[in-house]
């Protein structure tokens, strides 16, 4: 019998606030299936990353290096995989891969109804909004269904998002398998209110928890945000724990494969002067927890992941094969052979246009000297930005990239990153020391 399968994606969540005070229920999954302690988004931005996953290829290949960029028409969807396998296919939450936000020109649907050849072939169930923080705030808003009417909700918006996931599953009368995206917008800080929006009644639990370390010796906002922060991912664990219960309700839950991850992290302003956009840990590192068929045992896996590494997978879950332009490697697979990449490779565009990889050891990255990534999104000249010892500094603190003990290893590490950046379908760029040491 082919298993169902339920994506779950949350919006800006880091590696650590993954615990049993905080995610009970992610706990229990991930001591009944894997939990993936080396995990990291290949483009730490939402639209990108979403695009990534929904089309199998890099950002530069699949041309969404940048917020506001449609889903590219002339690549196959990963949901019309799962259709054509006589999959039934459901999306619900944050879109974000539908306008065109290009002045004058694009098509605009952030706050209007996303049309049905641009919903990315899920044909089966629709609840969704193109960019869900401009359609509703830590509470209260509205999304689309498929035919385009709009459909209010009230109360705490990553409940009533996992509520319209909750109705599928009780709607649902065939005996087809079924996939389903669920994608929430927390812990997301709300744009126009320029905070994290946790629970109200929940925010108090989390006044004083532990800031992770490496967030501390920089500057940010860290202090004021961090509660509601971690009160939004403690409602995820509350939802994800309805959604389970309802599965083990229909007689679903032995036959389903969860996976949990997040588009990317949080660095709370001190890397930059926002909360994404850099190649550091606090901003690229994500939790994954695999529960379900052969992801059992409440094992702890180290190998390196990358998001890019999702869409094969799933793929792989369900019996499918697996489309030769994808880019990532099926964990599935990896489990069985146990052959392990060697590093993840991240693109970084709008914050400035760059490269990095990460090893097990290392974090390296380049840039061009270009002052925002909007002006280019690739380019045939990068500069040395940062290197990382990350076995004696985890917390990326201290710069090695002009050190003169270190010049074999960025060698190494150079010639790594040009790999994967040709493997990526990009020209081979030349790449020149360091103008100067990024100081955070």
């Amino acid at each position: 019998m082919r298993p169902n399968i339920i994506f779950y994606f949350s919006d800006q969540q880091r590696w650590d606030t993954v615990n049993e005070t905080a995610t009970p229920n992610l706990m229990k999954l991930a001591e009944d299936g894997i939990k993936f302690e080396n995990s990291y988004t290949c483009q730490p931005v939402c639209g990108p990353a979403r695009a990534c996953l929904q089309t199998g290829v890099y950002a530069t290949q699949n041309k969404c290096y940048w917020n506001g960029i449609p889903l590219p028409q002339d690549i196959k969807p990963l949901a019309e995989y799962f259709n054509e396998a006589g999959y039934e296919t459901a999306y619900v939450g944050k879109w974000h891969l539908a306008s065109d936000r290009l002045p004058n020109i694009g098509f605009h649907c952030e706050k209007t109804a996303i049309p049905k050849e641009l919903q990315g072939g899920y044909k089966d169930w629709w609840r969704a909004a193109d960019v869900l923080e401009f359609t509703s705030h830590g509470y209260d808003g509205y999304v689309f269904d498929a035919e385009g009417n709009k459909l209010d909700f009230k109360g705490y918006r990553a409940d009533c998002i996992n509520d319209f996931a909750l109705e599928y599953l009780d709607q649902k009368t065939s005996d087809k398998p079924f996939f389903m995206f669920v994608s929430q917008i927390e812990p997301h800080h709300q744009n126009d209110h320029h905070c994290y929006e946790g629970p109200k009644d929940v925010v108090p639990k989390f006044k004083d928890y532990p800031l992770p370390d490496d967030l501390t010796f920089l500057k940010g906002d860290y202090k004021e945000m961090y509660p509601d922060y971690m009160a939004a991912i403690n409602s995820l664990d509350s939802n994800v724990g309805r959604l389970v219960e309802k599965l083990k309700e229909k007689g679903l839950y032995d036959n389903t494969v969860i996976i949990y991850t997040s588009d990317h992290g949080s660095h709370f302003k001190t890397r930059n002067l926002e909360y994404k956009r850099s190649c550091h840990d606090s901003a690229t590192h994500t939790p994954l927890i695999i529960e379900g068929g052969a992801f059992k045992g409440g094992k702890v896996d180290s190998r390196l992941v990358s998001l890019i590494d999702l869409p094969p997978t799933l793929l792989d879950i369900a019996g499918i094969d697996i489309p030769d332009s994808y880019m990532g490697k099926s964990l599935l697979k990896e489990l069985e052979t146990g052959e392990e990449r060697d590093c993840v490779f991240m693109q970084i565009s709008e914050s400035q246009c760059g490269r990095a990889i990460r090893t097990k050891k290392y974090k390296y990255a380049i840039r061009t000297l270009a002052p925002t990534g909007y002006a280019l999104h690739k380019a045939s000249v990068y500069f040395e930005d940062y290197l990382y010892d990350l076995e004696k500094d985890p917390i990326e603190k201290y710069n090695l990239i002009k050190d003169p003990k270190y010049a074999s290893e960025r060698k190494k590490l150079k010639e790594m990153l040009i790999r994967e950046m040709t493997a990526a379908g990009e020209k081979e760029p030349k790449i020149l020391p360091a103008v100067f040491t990024r100081k955070k």
